[in-house]
């Protein structure tokens, strides 16, 4: 794994110099979008919605629309002006009690490693936080932005670490518009016999009992149309979404360029059009001209050696 943050975990007095990896990676299936018939890629254009122009990413900015549909465009200068996060601490606020947070707000997950220098600090901060059941609310800056998150501790194969899960704001978290209401009251007994159902589908968690048969059944789909040759082979497309730039024809304007930037003469496109074309006849000529003393020299050689064959008959 790449660290791909740096810092330290804060509490009281105690600095832990530590390192974060990202915890979790996603194994979802992913398929590419491709024409039918040929198996190409399909690809997409910055299209403006106004003018129907394909637009170039330096003229693309940021744009907050508001509520009633105005758009409002940021700049570079704009977004500088933000107030911007940089700090490399974890602060932690409060140890609060495990079961006081709502799981629906964990967000993404991250390892702990400690520095050479850190790790009596965090195995201190891991135990204490096991053995009193609690999770430390802390403040931290990821990608220029500040957010809540939480250290708990993971018991992993390798031995237990610090985990530090970002959490979503609480007006991210969505109230339903809905309410499930139930035509008359449970009977007692129809909770009995759900209570029954629970008790023997009861257990332990154990992720390994649980596999990605969807994943499994794409490669399995994958891997026999490849084995049966049903695979589509793509061509390289000659053609370009954008202007076809003939390169010499720019690196001789780019020449011309030049030469008219330091004074000299430099032949209009007609005139080298018809150079060009003279060139290329004069180039034909020499070509025609050698074609036809190859064809000369020919019967020459043929003579001599019937010669040669009549004198070693004479002899």
């Amino acid at each position: 794994m790449r660290a791909i943050w740096k810092g330290a975990v804060s509490f009281g007095l105690v600095n832990v110099p530590v390192k974060l990896y990202a915890a979790t990676e996603s194994h979802d299936v992913s398929f590419r979008q491709v024409h039918v018939t040929d198996g190409g890629r399909i690809r997409y254009q910055r299209i403006c919605s106004v003018d129907g122009e394909e637009v170039p990413y330096s003229d693309i900015a940021k744009g907050y629309e508001t509520e009633d549909g105005e758009m409002v465009i940021l700049t570079d200068d704009d977004m500088a002006a933000l107030p911007s996060a940089s700090s490399r601490e974890i602060s932690v606020e409060k140890f609060v009690p495990s079961d006081q947070i709502d799981p629906m707000l964990f967000e993404k997950s991250y390892f702990l490693e400690p520095e050479n220098t850190g790790k009596k600090p965090y195995a201190l901060l891991r135990e204490a936080l096991r053995e009193a059941d609690r999770m430390a609310v802390v403040t931290v800056a990821l990608r220029n932005r500040t957010t809540v998150a939480v250290l708990r501790v993971r018991e992993t194969e390798r031995g237990d670490v610090i985990v530090l899960q970002t959490m979503m704001w609480p007006d991210e978290v969505r109230v339903p518009d809905f309410a499930v209401d139930v035509d008359g009251e449970v009977k007692p007994a129809e909770v009995k016999m759900a209570r029954m159902l629970v008790d023997t589908l009861a257990g332990d968690f154990d992720p390994s009992e649980f596999e990605d048969d969807y994943a499994e059944a794409v490669e399995t789909l994958v891997k026999t149309k490849v084995e049966g040759g049903d695979v589509t082979r793509t061509e390289t497309s000659t053609k370009s979404a954008g202007e076809v730039v003939d390169l010499l024809a720019a690196l001789q304007r780019s020449v011309a360029a030049a030469k008219k930037d330091r004074g000299e003469d430099v032949p209009d496109e007609a005139e080298e059009e018809s150079a060009g074309k003279g060139g290329a006849s004069k180039a034909g000529a020499r070509k025609t001209a050698a074609k036809k003393a190859t064809t000369k020299k020919a019967p020459a050689k043929k003579t001599a050696a019937k010669k040669t064959a009549a004198k070693k008959r004479a002899s």
